[in-house]
């Protein structure tokens, strides 16, 4: 199979028999043999109806639904698990991506060598300070983070190579820094593609400003996995050495200047510096502690599902 189509939805019950029409005739034009996997993420319209009657008239056309919302990032993790194209294309499902890009982008995989191409918005029609402004930052804070030269990591419209998207792990709201995930492991021959981005149609978008503040949040934590997840004791054990350190010198002092140097002084009690010695002392060991039980959950842990399935199509 050429192509696996994931196009992870909430509540766009208007937009997907158009949707549909026009992957199916793009595929059909350039002769590519696919599937489209809609992944209903706890929608409360008539989505999933819909997606039934599409799976009923096309055999191409297959569908996961979730037992409530789980995120764009569990949808995602499940199509991939499904997918069984060469290539994968994931893109929205409100008419936003346009399905015109699929060819280039397949191509870009198979024959530009690419293991992953992301698309860019380059001409946006979002509204501009609550939506452009917020995007350009953030993008901004992920390229100097990740080191990955996206302009658009939150575009929904990209391919990936087969292999890519059966060896990283979405989870969480980590949608956003798939390009991320591929780098630390180890894709990274990773592309950028001008897309046409169209003007919401149906419906209105899903999410609001509160996802700029949880993007943040998540690249220190992509961060944070990408340098310290698999030795988290390398930075609590570090953090805690110097901490324990300047504590120590604190006391080493403080004990040298009441036995020698002014014995008949100030009770070391009274002496800020004995404060600051304790404190940084004790930080310093709950910082190894940290390290210690983070290496501890690390190698202990079991994998949990993080979404329950409620129906398949074709699957």
């Amino acid at each position: 199979m050429h192509i696996s189509v994931v196009i992870p939805l909430l509540n766009e019950e208007e937009s997907l028999i158009e949707l549909h029409n026009w992957i199916a005739k793009v595929m059909q034009s350039n002769q590519f043999s696919y599937e489209i996997i809609f992944i209903d993420d706890g929608s409360t319209d008539n989505s999933w109806n819909i997606i039934s009657e599409l799976s009923n008239k096309d055999k191409n056309v297959k569908g996961i639904r979730f037992l409530r919302n789980f995120g764009k990032s569990q949808a995602l993790h499940a199509g991939f698990a499904k997918a069984e194209g060469e290539v994968v294309i994931t893109m929205d499902a409100d008419l936003q991506d346009n399905p015109e890009e699929i060819p280039e982008l397949y191509t870009m995989i198979t024959s530009g060598g690419f293991d992953l191409v992301s698309g860019w918005k380059k001409k946006r029609y979002d509204a501009v300070i609550s939506k452009n402004l917020p995007s350009k930052l953030f993008n901004w804070a992920a390229r100097k983070t990740s080191g990955v030269k996206l302009h658009d990591f939150n575009c929904g419209l990209k391919s990936y190579r087969k292999a890519l998207v059966k060896n990283i792990d979405v989870n969480g709201e980590m949608h956003r820094y798939i390009p991320v995930l591929a780098k630390n492991a180890g894709f990274s021959n990773i592309g950028e593609k001008v897309v046409q981005h169209q003007a919401r149609k149906y419906g209105e978008t899903k999410f609001g400003m509160d996802r700029f503040i949880h993007g943040f949040l998540d690249l220190i934590t992509i961060w944070f996995l990408s340098r310290f997840g698999k030795q988290p004791m390398h930075l609590f054990g570090a953090l805690g050495v110097i901490m324990f350190a300047i504590g120590f010198a604190f006391a080493f002092y403080l004990g040298i200047d009441k036995l020698f140097i002014n014995p008949y002084g100030r009770l070391i009690t009274q002496r800020p510096q004995f404060y600051i010695a304790l404190s940084t002392m004790i930080i310093g060991t709950q910082f190894f502690v940290a390290g210690f039980l983070g290496e501890l959950i690390l190698r202990n842990r079991a994998d949990k599902k993080r979404y329950l399935i409620k129906d398949e199509l074709n699957l």
